[in-house]
């Protein structure tokens, strides 16, 4: 319940990044005199969407997953293979969960408060920011939020803008033909029509599963597509009946475009918005806590400042495997088949959570095709040093 009118921090949406930095915050003597609002239009506290991640460390959410995989498969035409994934093991967290287990810490901390409300507008002065809800205004030091604008990315030409889109269904068949110990990452076996699509499958046991038709593309698809595809797949497994229990949607933004430059003095985007989503896969959970834990020691140390984002090796490796796919949306299938055949699969997980070592880094580049790839470098360094 909103006590005051005047806080230090405003988190406005109480999505994933907004509660990761709410909870990050709680975690710190540093805040605890700190009075820190977070605004929404609704409480979060049902199954309302899925993550998953991959992690060697059995942190807090080991608990609070709903499963956990430890071997993955991973095909296309040419290659089929199922990975032990030791030290990693392949997380999935329902919402309810997350929601329930940051809830049930910020909750205690009397500095964080919640307010019900639409965020209508908001107007950043030297001195605060004034916030104007449909349940009056309130003014903060900082304000932090998490809504996208999808026209910014549409409008802008510099970067590649992919997407991560897809239509899963959870289903029930009368035939036994998941296995519910390996999770189905990546399955190109299926027709790509020009773009990087594949299935992907949560095994939950043998009868029960998530099944998601999945493309990085930069176009979406009419529903029935995907919902076909998923069909077909089925079909493929030998499946004959079967029930929809839970349907679930995604529209994740692929791209290198500095979020930062977004970034006001007193206004900071977080998540999506922030450019917290991992550019070259769509994964936002992982990247997600690593971010959060990042700005609270901003925050810390007084480093809010606008600052113009540094082009560290990672940010170039997902600017040029997505200028190739922006260009040669078709390769996909090929790309991801040489990273899996020719790697162990730790190595994978630890480049993509961008925990890996310039030299395993430079083994992994080599491997790809070296024309398409330097004709994309210098794609991507025209467009970074003339926009």
């Amino acid at each position: 319940m909103q006590k005051h009118t005047k806080y230090d921090y405003a988190i406005v949406g109480t999505g994933l990044s907004g509660l990761l930095l709410a909870y990050e915050m709680s975690q710190h003597e540093f805040f605890i005199h700190k009075k820190i609002l977070l605004i929404d239009k609704e409480i979060k506290n049902t199954n309302d969407r899925t993550w998953c991640f991959w992690s060697k460390e059995q942190g807090i959410w080991e608990n609070a997953a709903t499963n956990i995989w430890e071997k993955a498969l991973f095909q296309n035409d040419s290659f089929s293979s199922v990975f032990p994934l030791h030290p990693y093991k392949y997380y999935r967290l329902e919402s309810k969960n997350f929601y329930q287990t940051i809830w049930n810490t910020i909750q205690q901390r009397p500095n964080i408060e919640f307010l019900q409300a639409y965020t209508e507008s908001w107007k950043e002065t030297n001195e605060e920011v004034h916030i104007q809800t449909n349940q009056g205004e309130v003014n903060c030091k900082y304000l932090f939020h998490s809504i996208l604008q999808p026209s910014l990315l549409q409008q802008q030409k510099q970067y590649a803008y992919l997407k991560q889109h897809f239509i899963g269904w959870f289903v029930k068949t009368e035939e036994e033909v998941f296995n519910p110990e390996v999770v189905s990452f990546m399955d190109f076996k299926i027709p790509q029509q020009g773009n990087t699509r594949f299935m992907y499958v949560l095994p939950f046991s043998k009868t029960e599963a998530l099944v998601e038709y999945t493309l990085f593309s930069a176009d979406l698809l009419n529903e029935e597509v995907y919902e076909n595809a998923i069909k077909s797949f089925l079909i493929e497994l030998g499946v004959k009946n079967y029930t929809i229990t839970e349907k679930e949607q995604g529209n994740i933004p692929m791209t290198c475009f500095p979020f930062s430059s977004q970034q006001s003095k007193r206004i900071i985007p977080i998540g999506s918005a922030g450019g917290w989503t991992k550019a070259s896969t769509g994964y936002t959970f992982y990247p997600s806590t690593k971010k959060a834990k990042q700005l609270v020691q901003q925050i810390i140390q007084g480093n809010l400042t606008p600052f113009k984002e540094k082009k560290y090796r990672f940010w170039w490796y997902d600017l040029i495997l997505l200028e190739v796919l922006d260009k040669h949306n078709y390769l996909g299938a090929k790309l991801f088949g040489i990273l899996f055949q020719k790697n162990a699969i730790s190595s994978i997980f630890d480049f993509l959570n961008e925990e890996s070592t310039p030299k395993k880094e430079v083994q992994i580049m080599v491997q790809m095709p070296p024309f398409l790839f330097w004709k994309a470098t210098m794609r991507a360094l025209v467009r970074f040093l003339y926009k």
